[in-house]
């Protein structure tokens, strides 16, 4: 399984995107939606867009890159309008291009719409037959041009057509759209992916996380719940809910990995609940050590907690450098044979001699890992011990994070004593699921573990090359 690092991901799963929307009385939504962005950066770094309203027309300006590579003061002051939406995108349906990117617009006469999508669909063979104009490379274009036939062939409003088509999508949306005088949240039935509602003293906002409320000055009204749409509109907000209800199933992953650590979710601290995981696996997989050291930056709250229940010494023995970021431009192979160090480097001066604990949150691929491992001991590390603050990632999701095939999995189809010796470490041990589940905070929640336990909530394409565990 040795293959050279991707480093663009350092091995992680393919976040999920990042959605915004803003129906504010002032013309300046589209400075808002910028900030908005800036902070779900961390939900995809492929692409960024942003659609705007003024009641007439709508704007769409989108490019590949980070949302302060594609915005500056010009292309934001051209974006007038009370009404937006925005978009950071990391690819799951779709190749990463620019034609690929959101919003995705879609002209009906003199109206139009332009849509935001965080998720996956499972059903785009079905959908994709049913599209009358046109082609759709990525699952948001077929989902727009549905929606869009449905008002031109039956002139409805966005409300009325969007409440006859989303039940026919099947898989992870959260949506934000717009058409000329209307901003509308969507999450799916099962609630693969969050949505928040906020307000500001101009009007509302809706967007993936608090976090992003927070930065542009919004107060959190609450989460939309699973299966709920809400239309926004000179009159206010209106609730509707156009599918029949099923039980809940948030990705797990929103707890473990990708939502932001001072975000809210489901009532819980982020921040909170990761160190909570670490407390949790510390006293589930106890081991005599000297220094607890986190994988930076998402293993940090869980290497806390567990550094504080174990009462051993907590250190950063791995520095990350914040300036490499993800780039569009291969690094020469003898770059890229350096491997992890061009994002992480080890501390002798708190490594060498010591029995260490290296927290992380997963292991996907387990490359990067195996190459950290190495650069413990070669910092002088006598013992490492691995503590993984979730269970082992087993499955391919089919609801918005890009992990790849099951057979370039870790994990699958291998015991923990396999994984261990793969990654040359003394021991490891992984959080079992219910104390995960536990951890989080959160009672009576359904969660979505298909990537842990196999377990998927809606039908997924069985024959599906992803599923197959099939090693050279």
């Amino acid at each position: 399984m040795e293959a050279h690092l991707d480093l663009s991901s350092l091995s992680r799963p393919g976040e999920a995107c990042g959605v915004f929307g803003i129906f504010t009385t002032e013309a300046d939504a589209a400075h808002t939606t910028y900030f908005g962005l800036f902070a779900l950066q961390h939900r995809g770094q492929e692409s960024a867009g942003i659609a705007v309203s003024d009641g007439d027309t709508l704007t769409v300006y989108k490019d590949m890159g980070l949302v302060a590579q594609v915005f500056n003061e010009t292309t934001l002051t051209a974006l007038s309008g009370g009404i937006a939406i925005g978009h950071t995108r990391y690819s799951t349906t779709g190749s990463s291009v620019w034609e690929n990117s959101q919003p995705v617009y879609r002209q009906i006469g003199d109206n139009g719409i332009a849509l935001a999508h965080n998720g996956n669909l499972t059903n785009t063979t079905t959908l994709a037959a049913l599209v009358q104009n046109g082609s759709a490379t990525t699952d948001s274009e077929l989902m727009t041009a549905l929606i869009a036939e449905r008002m031109d062939d039956h002139r409805e409003d966005l409300g009325t057509a969007l409440a006859s088509v989303l039940p026919r999508f099947e898989g992870a949306y959260t949506l934000t759209i717009l058409d000329r005088n209307h901003l509308v949240g969507v999450r799916d039935p099962y609630g693969f992916r969050p949505l928040c509602l906020g307000t500001t003293d101009h009007g509302w906002v809706l967007a993936s996380e608090t976090a992003a409320l927070d930065l542009v000055g919004a107060r959190l009204v609450r989460e939309l719940a699973p299966g709920e749409m809400v239309i926004i509109d000179d009159d206010g907000v209106t609730s509707v809910h156009p599918f029949p209800a099923v039980q809940e199933r948030l990705c797990l992953f929103e707890f473990v990995y990708f939502a932001r650590p001072d975000s809210m979710l489901r009532g819980q601290n982020i921040h909170r609940a990761r160190r909570r995981m670490g407390a949790t696996l510390a006293e589930q997989a106890p081991v005599e050590a000297d220094v607890v050291v986190p994988v930076p930056e998402s293993g940090i709250p869980a290497a806390q907690g567990f550094a504080e229940a174990a009462g051993i010494r907590y250190t950063d023995g791995l520095v990350k450098n914040r300036y490499v970021g993800r780039t569009f431009i291969q690094p020469a192979q003898a770059l890229r044979d350096r491997g992890v160090r061009l994002k992480l480097n080890a501390m002798p001066a708190e490594l060498e001699g010591k029995r260490v604990i290296l927290v992380d949150d997963s292991i996907i691929r387990g490359s990067t890992t195996r190459q950290l491992i190495h650069l413990v001991r070669e910092a002088g590390a006598t013992e490492v011990h691995l503590r993984i603050s979730s269970p082992p990632y087993r499955w391919p999701c089919f609801y918005g994070m890009d992990t790849g095939d099951r057979s370039t999995l870790l994990a699958a189809g291998r015991d923990v004593d396999e994984i261990a010796a793969f990654l040359d470490v003394d021991t490891l041990a992984y959080l079992e699921l219910d104390r995960l589940l536990e951890a989080t905070g959160v009672d009576g929640a359904g969660f979505c573990t298909a990537c842990l336990s196999g377990s998927y909530p809606t039908e997924v394409p069985l024959t599906d090359v992803k599923l197959v565990l099939e090693r050279a």
